[in-house]
């Protein structure tokens, strides 16, 4: 499976920007999928993620409120759908799909990941 993410950008804070994540196969649609970003010098963390149906849900608690994932399995692709930007938002976002079905937070729960989306958020 190929992820490719796209949708990133230069924004102001206050901003929104949408996130794409499409997959080579829909391979992806009985698996879960998840939204990662990696700031410069820190270590990637966990945004979000949607289960196979797109029933359940699960945030990050900087972004809960903010920011809003859902998929498309019929085009086998993920959205992360990013309003109120700030700009610690800044980051490398990555999509990436699980082993599992169900939503989780856990880096080693995902085995596929797309190459990564520049998120600039300027104040």
């Amino acid at each position: 499976v190929q992820l490719q993410a796209s949708g990133g950008g230069l924004v102001q804070a206050g901003g929104s920007l949408r996130l794409s994540c499409a997959a080579s196969k829909r391979t992806s649609s009985n698996n879960a999928v998840g939204w990662f970003r990696q700031a410069p010098g820190k270590e990637r963390e966990f945004v979000a993620s949607i289960s196979w149906r797109g029933s359940s849900t699960d945030y990050a608690d900087n972004v809960q409120g903010r920011f809003t994932i859902s998929r498309d399995n019929g085009k086998g692709t993920v959205y992360l759908q990013m309003d109120h930007l700030k700009p610690e938002d800044t980051a490398v976002y990555y999509c990436a799909v699980s082993r599992f079905s169900y939503t989780g937070r856990a880096l080693a729960n995902y085995q596929y990941w797309g190459q990564g989306t520049l998120v600039t958020v300027s104040s």
